[in-house]
């Protein structure tokens, strides 16, 4: 299958990636994405923007090198509630929001029962459209439970390239993906993927996440990201023409 957008970027205003908004545009053209989207971190990820970055996005061009651009927020989810750092207002304004468990943020001195419930209740926000890394294995869920609430709640869930790198932090991220997908494929729930690019080079990236796919025989018409119009039920801003 060709994936043609990558829904997970960062760029240096995130604090510890390395890439400007230009590079990584070019960089995603060069790899053959037709949109590529900038999550930046939200403002709780120590080294991150301040709020006000996020309220003006509407200065920047939504087109750039040729292929579509999506400009909005790797959120944090703060606690076992789902809370986010970032308001219902601002999050509603964003192209495109993912929520993630950041143990910087969240903690990971949490049960396997208590991160479950934080990113259920983040899918019960209505502003969420994917949870991010949901693979991490420091940070363990219910994937049952994960997947069942992002049918109820129309949010995709997130294959992560960048947790599947032979050098990744994240821990038995190939094993939870494979158990998430099963599990996708059950009930009938759509993916996304993301490279969570931190430089200009991974832009686009799904090597390993492809392999994952293809071992998993899993169905194209459940990732959103091999075609815009698939895609476009679950983001904020119109994509398609």
């Amino acid at each position: 299958m060709k994936i043609i957008a990558d829904t997970h970027a960062h760029t240096i205003v995130s604090g510890h990636a390395y890439s400007t908004i230009r590079e990584m545009a070019a960089a995603g053209a060069e790899h053959g994405l037709e949109l590529l989207a900038l999550t930046e971190h939200a403002p709780e990820m120590p080294g991150s923007c301040g709020i006000f970055y996020f309220q003006n996005y509407n200065v920047i061009p939504r087109e750039m090198c040729g292929i579509r651009m999506l400009f909005g927020v790797e959120l944090n989810i703060m606690d076992t509630e789902g809370t986010v750092d970032m308001p219902d207002w601002l999050c509603e304004k964003q192209d495109i929001v993912v929520a993630s468990l950041h143990s910087p943020c969240y903690g990971q001195d949490h049960t396997k029962e208590e991160n479950t419930t934080a990113c259920v209740n983040a899918m019960k926000n209505p502003h969420i459209n994917i949870i991010g890394h949901p693979d991490d294995g420091r940070l363990p869920l219910d994937y049952e439970a994960i997947v069942k609430t992002a049918k109820e709640t129309h949010t995709l869930l997130e294959l992560n390239n960048s947790s599947l790198k032979p050098d990744g932090f994240r821990v038995n991220a190939r094993e939870n993906m494979i158990q998430m997908l099963g599990l996708c494929k059950k009930y009938g729930v759509s993916v996304s993927t993301g490279s969570d690019a931190h430089i200009d080079v991974d832009a686009g990236n799904f090597k390993y996440i492809q392999e994952v796919l293809d071992y998993c025989e899993f169905p194209e018409e459940l990732v959103a990201n091999t075609s815009l119009k698939k895609l476009q039920p679950y983001i904020n801003r119109q994509i398609i023409c």
